[in-house]
């Protein structure tokens, strides 16, 4: 993605910066380069680190703090200045802004009213014609073990990769045994565990000379090698590289574990869907169950989550849809047909799906599944009659765009 905002921000109060850097780490536009805790070295620091924007939070040193809007005015052109204060005073807003400023925000602060104030700094910056759309993240987890989740994981992504439209990242989260890697045929020469240890010292062209580029377009960060390196990796550390990979990348899809740890949930709060795969047997629908009666406890995540149901066909033992739905007390949102024999081949040959058999039914339903989730945004969609196999055609047309039940 281009014109992301690197911001540089300064506050000797400890509390106050941390709760600002929250804030900013949970928006897209932005990738956060530095911070400060002293005024007099924050010159030094925008110098050393060029970000487009330095916010400086006044309260501490008001004088001090305007002297310094003034040196970065002359001597930091490129840096614009957004203040942050818990005063309302005219007087000292007309100051801050006759020495340069160009944003005053009052404490305590909205994400809006950031959000707000860094896009106009952007669209002064960019223009309002040239701006990037938002990173759409999408979760893929699995009820249960061996269900496809790293199947749909990695070729979703592959899918939106062939559009030249998209950059794809595929992360895989599953700390232990993960094998996106094995699915795309790779040897990768970082993991998420270098990534996160040095995400601070990363800037958007380094972070992907540390992904590993598949022919398809996607880009992989795998899981650790080792064991012990997962303990290196926490929320925070995850936080900060999906903030920088949401800034560069168009698509962001997460291989989730099947533990949901703090790791997977944060990774799922982050976002916009969360596709839960499950096949129609017993022991996966109660533990559809079971994970939405969990995900309900956090705030609206139970909301992101749509059942796909993989294996449609495979045989007469399996659970009726509509059984299923009762089961569970929520609508299917995807259906994708039993093709074994083609899903093993292409794991085999570490192949992906759009790669090595483009027409299959189960591609096709990828292809349609993309369309759904971002709209608009792969290289080809299959055509409207089709259907996944074993799926009767009315419940197929009810989730194709445009389509009436």
């Amino acid at each position: 993605m281009s014109n992301v905002l690197r911001l540089a921000i300064v506050d000797p109060d400890d509390d106050s910066r941390d709760e600002l850097k929250k804030m900013l780490l949970a928006m897209d536009i932005v990738w956060l380069e530095a911070e400060c805790s002293r005024y007099e070295f924050f010159s030094d620091v925008v110098e050393q680190t060029h970000p487009d924007v330095g916010v400086v939070c006044i309260d501490s040193e008001p004088e001090k703090a305007i002297s310094l809007i003034q040196n970065l005015r002359d001597d930091c052109g490129d840096c614009s200045v957004l203040v942050v204060s818990t005063s309302n005073d005219g007087q000292l807003i007309l100051q801050t802004v006759r020495a340069g400023a160009k944003e005053f925000l009052t404490r305590p602060v909205s994400g809006e009213e950031l959000l707000g104030a860094l896009e106009r700094i952007a669209n002064a910056r960019f223009g309002t014609g040239d701006r990037s759309v938002s990173s759409s993240v999408i979760a893929v987890g699995g009820v249960t073990g061996g269900v496809g989740c790293t199947s749909l994981a990695v070729n979703l992504g592959c899918v939106l990769a062939a559009s030249e439209r998209n950059t794809v990242a595929l992360v895989d989260l599953d700390m232990a045994l993960g094998d996106a890697d094995v699915f795309l045929d790779t040897i990768p020469d970082y993991t998420l565990a270098d990534v996160a240890q040095n995400v601070s010292r990363l800037d958007f062209s380094l972070l992907k000379k540390s992904l590993t580029k598949h022919s398809s377009g996607v880009y992989l960060l795998p899981r650790p090698v080792q064991l012990q390196e997962i303990e290196m990796i926490d929320e925070d550390s995850l936080q900060r590289v999906f903030g920088l990979l949401k800034a560069t990348f168009s698509h962001l899809i997460v291989d989730l574990s099947k533990g949901f740890s703090r790791i997977d949930l944060a990774a799922m709060a982050a976002a916009r869907h969360v596709l839960l795969m499950t096949q129609l047997d017993l022991p996966c629908l109660r533990n559809v169950v079971r994970l939405m009666t969990s995900f309900e406890e956090y705030d609206g995540l139970a909301d992101k989550v749509k059942i796909v149901v993989n294996r449609v066909g495979m045989g007469n033992g399996q659970i009726s849809l509509k059984k299923a739905q009762e089961t569970i007390g929520r609508e299917v949102f995807w259906q994708l047909p039993n093709d074994y024999r083609t899903m093993i081949e292409v794991r085999n040959n570490g192949v992906p799906l759009i790669e090595q058999s483009p027409k299959a039914g189960i591609t096709q339903s990828i292809v349609s599944l993309a369309e759904r989730l971002v709209g608009g945004t792969t290289s080809e969609a299959p055509p409207a009659d089709a259907a996944p196999a074993g799926a009767k055609q009315g419940g197929w047309l009810r989730f194709w765009p445009g389509k009436k039940k």
